[in-house]
């Protein structure tokens, strides 16, 4: 490391937060699924912003929508019309089949927003005693950072002294439809899953799951909500992850590449009522659907469905899913992923797979891990076959290399 890199960290170590612990690079610039540190080294990107870069670094369509529109009009808030909010609303809901939408920036707002929709249309449609609304969630799960998000979670880091937390949630194992069955009671108003819960380290349920999850949730009037923050947007080879079961939610929670990585953008989208029973004044966001995000979405979207995107993730994330496989190493426990969703779990004995990441960094490939074992894959979806057989090379190298 240069004396600037070892700058750079030690400054953000002085007075930045000690809340991530960065692969040791300083970036600064990117282009399509590359990376560069100021160093001048170039870097494979298998993270895309965990997942918000799904378009590819600084994407040119998106940057040109981005600057126009930041000459003409960045902010008005929700008080006022812009000329950018209804198109957005009317190109998403035409994509993705929504019958309403709800802008808001970070993907974690997006859950907010769609819990505190359910509860009432809990109260107000289904009939549930006031107070009394109980939403399911998955052991696992990773669903944001905000205090009513983490109060549900089952990783102790995430929970750890950050308590009192609210009532409301119940939570059973991932993948398990006889457990969400037995959970669901009169007051349960809905279901909040992942399709694939990603931080947990793709982790993919049984075939048949979600169709089976679709019918209790149906015939229980349940609404399902799936937070499709880093699955949906073609980040699995299909749109929507519901897709690969021919599902559809009752509601759909979208972030990350929702920009493209330009803007904090999300968007609750709802095929039913829930959304229906919020009233002026019950709940906003300054930011939320400003004319810049709109713009900024609307140019990630086009770009997504005209240059073809999703096919290419699923196209290139079977290529990439078997040169995995093909890996020959005593430390792969499991290799498993859908479309570019990947994840490489390692076997306890292996080590951290910390220090495999670190190992890619020196062959020009950046990766991160996750729950100490498993490695993320995850890069733009316009990575090319030559790219991919490029990193599968780096990958089967460093999976074999030996750190004793």
């Amino acid at each position: 490391m240069s004396s600037s890199v070892i700058d750079f960290i030690a400054t953000e170590a002085r007075f930045g937060a000690r809340n991530y612990e960065p692969i040791g690079v300083v970036l600064s610039r990117g282009e399509g699924v590359w990376v560069w540190d100021t160093e001048g080294n170039r870097y494979l990107d298998c993270l895309s912003a965990y997942s918000a870069v799904s378009q590819g670094h600084c994407h040119p369509k998106i940057l040109a929508a981005m600057v126009e529109q930041a000459h003409r009009l960045t902010l008005t808030s929700r008080a006022f019309h812009n000329d950018q909010l209804a198109l957005f609303y009317e190109e998403i809901a035409a994509l993705t089949g929504s019958h309403k939408v709800l802008p808001m920036n970070s993907g974690a707002e997006a859950v907010e927003s769609a819990i505190k929709s359910v509860r009432k249309w809990g109260y107000e449609v289904k009939g549930v005693p006031d107070g009394q609304a109980e939403i399911i969630v998955c052991a696992n799960n990773f669903h944001g950072r905000t205090l009513g998000i983490v109060g549900f979670s089952t990783d102790p880091e995430t929970r750890g002294h950050f308590g009192p937390f609210a009532p409301g949630f119940r939570i059973i194992p991932f993948g398990d439809a006889a457990a969400l069955e037995e959970a669901i009671t009169p007051n349960t108003v809905a279901f909040l899953v992942e399709p694939i819960q990603g931080e947990a380290g793709v982790i993919i349920p049984p075939a048949g799951y979600f169709t089976k999850v679709r019918e209790l949730c149906t015939a229980n009037n349940v609404m399902l909500v799936l937070d499709e923050i880093q699955t949906g947007l073609g980040r699995t080879g299909k749109l929507l992850a519901e897709q690969h079961e021919g599902i559809e939610a009752d509601v759909t929670l979208l972030g990350k590449a929702l920009s493209g990585g330009f803007y904090p953008v999300s968007a609750v989208l709802s095929n039913n009522d829930v959304l229906g029973t919020l009233r002026p004044g019950q709940h906003g966001s300054t930011f939320g659907g400003n004319p810049l995000a709109c713009a900024v979405a609307r140019a990630a979207l086009r770009v997504l469905v005209e240059e073809g995107m999703i096919e290419n993730a699923a196209l290139q994330g079977a290529r990439f899913l078997e040169g995995l496989k093909d890996i020959r190493a005593n430390t792969i426990r499991e290799v498993r992923g859908r479309g570019l969703m990947l994840a490489i779990e390692l076997h306890p004995e292996a080590g951290r797979a910390r220090r495999y990441c670190d190992a890619l960094q020196g062959k020009g490939i950046l990766a991160k891990d996750t729950h100490e074992q498993t490695i993320r894959i995850a890069p733009p979806l316009v990575i090319t076959s030559d790219q991919v057989d490029w990193a599968l090379e780096r990958l089967a190298t460093t999976l074999t290399q030996d750190f004793s």
